[in-house]
């Protein structure tokens, strides 16, 4: 990336846009076939289904409700986690928790279950949970690859395992893992979704996926046109709901993983108390800070410290910092309060000259909604490595550091 940052709206803009729009290009910055694995998103709903309707999960019955649901995974494990606990909502007879440490939560016990989720099946977190939960008598269940570590201590605690066949890397296997943890989920009475909902969501999936596709040219592909709005620039995602802080949080880390970038995760109404300071900040393109002084402060409280100069004008460029674009993923059933709010964000990072790309979920189900959102940002995060010039597959520094703690 160039040093200056207003090159990227001129010749590096439009080279990132010229890779996006060769296909040659596209297939030699993407040597993991990782675009061909977000693809695999509604396939890996299908497969799910399947391998769930083949292991026997009569352990799990809505007669045998457990107290909680504790879902053990790290990275996009643990996020299919939180897409339970958001379709669960406030109102579910179970409660839903997320752990991703190595130890269980020191109150779980034999009244509550563990979904112990790991695509590779060999994450030492996870295992160690599903150990603990074993030790401690509750009730277990495993999803991850067949005769991986997670699969033997599943058989050897007398435990369902529902084995979920790679096709890439666990980043690209969200489905995979996560649709049999609703089908348990389902099983207890925590989640209503059923066949017709799956398939629905399968259908969006595939409907991205052929508007994303890389022959797609990036005027009309939504993908490369959302990867393109981020080049050189600093992402906040924001979710307005429960449901689309999930897709908000797997955005960002997609755009960790996949493109290498930094990228600040949040969700209203929490982020209009804490990040939209940023907006006042020397990220915001046309930054008004101290503009609007805090109670009881006084004119001259930084005016007189050594390179503070509060004399430039409103529409001034910040210089020597990435420009912050904010990224909100508006839900249709966000709370009215938090609608009000959303509008409100839009118009003052507009003064501030902070970018805005709206992201709408659409669908009657949560999970149809979630689909459409989170495979638009996975294809755009790929994307967004190939304008980089990077390649989405790799992750030195996860394996590197690895290397060092092991």
């Amino acid at each position: 990336m160039s040093d200056d940052l207003d090159g990227w709206g001129g010749a590096e803009f439009v080279l990132a846009a010229d890779r996006l729009d060769t296909p040659d290009v596209i297939e030699a910055a993407d040597p993991g076939d990782m675009l061909r694995q977000v693809a695999s998103a509604a396939a890996q709903v299908r497969t799910a289904l399947r391998s769930c309707a083949e292991t026997d999960l009569s352990a799990f019955a809505a007669d045998g409700r457990p107290r909680a649901i504790v879902v053990a995974g790290m990275g996009g494990s643990g996020l299919a986690g939180e897409m339970l606990n958001a379709m669960a909502g406030l109102s579910s007879p179970v409660q839903v928790v997320v752990s991703q440490t190595e130890r269980l939560p020191g109150w779980v016990g034999a009244a509550d279950a563990v979904v112990a989720v790991s695509c590779s099946g060999s994450t030492p977190e996870t295992l160690a949970m599903a150990t603990e939960a074993a030790r401690r008598g509750c009730r277990l269940a495993g999803i991850g690859a067949e005769g991986s570590p997670l699969h033997r201590i599943a058989e050897q605690a007398r435990a369902p395992f529902v084995p979920v066949a790679p096709v890439g890397l666990a980043r690209s296997m969200l489905w995979a893992v996560a649709v049999p943890l609703l089908v348990i989920a389902e099983r207890i009475g925590v989640a209503r979704i059923g066949s017709d909902v799956y398939e629905l969501a399968a259908s969006r999936l595939e409907e991205v996926s052929h508007q994303c596709r890389p022959a797609s040219e990036s005027f009309v592909n939504p993908g490369k046109s959302l990867a393109l709005d981020l080049v050189g620039e600093l992402p906040m995602v924001w979710g307005t709901s429960a449901l689309s802080g999930v897709a908000a949080r797997r955005f960002a880390g997609q755009l960790q993983e996949n493109a290498k970038y930094p990228a600040i995760y949040g969700m209203l109404p929490e982020a209009a108390h804490s990040q939209v300071a940023a907006f006042d900040g020397p990220f915001a393109p046309r930054s008004s800070r101290l503009s609007a002084q805090e109670p009881g402060s006084g004119p001259d409280d930084l005016s007189d410290l050594p390179g503070w100069d509060l004399d430039y004008e409103e529409d001034e460029a910040a210089s020597g910092f990435t420009a912050l674009r904010l990224i909100l993923i508006a839900d249709p059933d966000e709370d009215p309060r938090v609608a009000s709010q959303r509008a409100a964000v839009t118009e003052l990072a507009g003064q501030r000259g902070v970018g805005i790309s709206e992201l709408a979920m659409d669908g009657e189900h949560p999970l149809v909604r979630l689909a459409g959102v989170i495979q638009l940002a996975d294809y755009a995060s790929v994307y967004l490595a190939i304008a980089s010039g990077i390649d989405p597959g790799q992750t030195v520094a996860i394996r590197d550091l690895r290397t060092r703690i092991e």
